[in-house]
């Protein structure tokens, strides 16, 4: 395989999990719930391409290069990982069941507070 064609796919691969991570942020963001097991087995699916993608690309030729569209593969890919952290991360706080109370104080009671502390000049 060129390495031109190999780059599109792997491209095509990071665009496709980049929009499942996307859909499995919005619905731990949005609806606040665990994504169903549908998400898992497109995501376990996707994440065995990706793989095949970058052994492909490991092994054809590097001299034809792959230029802008690498680069933006590569940045792609960042994003991804970076989103599924942020995923992981709300995973375990809603497997948890724990959820922070949001409690507003009044910017009064804050100096209040911040008054009371003050040290003694």
């Amino acid at each position: 395989m060129k390495r031109i064609e190999a780059v599109e796919i792997h491209l095509k691969i990071c665009e496709e999990l980049h929009a499942l991570v996307m859909d499995e942020n919005r619905i731990l963001r949005e609806e606040q719930r665990l994504p169903g097991a549908e998400i898992s087995t497109r995501k376990e699916g996707l994440l065995q391409r990706l793989n095949e993608s970058v052994a492909a690309l490991k092994a054809a030729d590097k001299a034809a290069g792959g230029g802008p569209r690498l680069a933006l593969a590569r940045e792609r890919s960042m994003q991804i990982l970076r989103l599924d952290r942020e995923n992981e991360q709300l995973l375990l706080r809603h497997s948890l069941g724990t959820r922070r109370p949001v409690v507003a104080q009044s910017l009064s009671a804050a100096a209040q507070l911040y008054a009371t502390r003050r040290p003694q000049q």
